[in-house]
């Protein structure tokens, strides 16, 4: 009797410690080797989406605050976006074990200087705007239509879904179909 008693107890105690060991592996595996569920391909377009994201939220707050009035509307479309974006990274960098936030993003420098001749100043700190956000996200859109093409579902199914979002943002804010690929 006590010798059934005690294999019982040993079968159990191994199977709860087998049923919290790939969970543990795998916390440690991403906390201590940073090792992901990604290939390269994915992991170097989420890190650019990621920075993108990150950066481009705290440029569109500054537009918003002292750009001109077309800037400051594109600046709100893109707030927009990355609000709805950067959760969903972070949803799906968990899925796949990124670190998210991007460690090491560089800050923005975001420069309010004028010139001497107001109206050239603010013309051309409009048109930049405007040109480097549509920039980035035609560099989002990009990314995420390669992502489309990952062996990773999770990743397929985020980026398909994202991408018809993307397009929608890169077209209402003046972006062309094709105007992106040069750059």
């Amino acid at each position: 009797m006590k010798l059934n008693t005690l294999f019982f107890a040993a079968v159990c105690a191994g199977t709860l410690f087998n049923s919290c060991v790939d969970k543990t592996a795998k916390e440690n595996q991403l906390k201590y080797t940073h090792t992901t569920l990604v290939d390269g391909d994915a992991f170097s377009a989420f890190q650019k989406i990621g920075e993108a994201a990150q950066v481009g939220v705290i440029v569109a707050e500054h537009e918003e605050a002292n750009g001109e009035a077309k800037s400051k509307e594109v600046a709100a479309k893109v707030k927009a976006y990355y609000a709805g974006l950067i959760p969903s990274l972070d949803t799906i960098a968990r899925t796949v074990q990124i670190d998210f936030p991007i460690k090491g993003v560089p800050a923005p420098e975001l420069t309010t200087a004028h010139a001497t001749d107001s109206t050239a100043s603010t013309n051309v700190k409009h048109t930049d705007y405007v040109h480097n956000a549509q920039h980035e996200i035609g560099l989002i859109k990009e990314q995420l239509t390669r992502l489309t093409r990952n062996t990773n579902k999770d990743l397929r199914a985020f980026a398909e879904k994202q991408v018809d979002i993307v397009s929608e943002v890169y077209k209402q804010i003046g972006g062309k179909e094709e105007a992106h690929s040069h750059h």
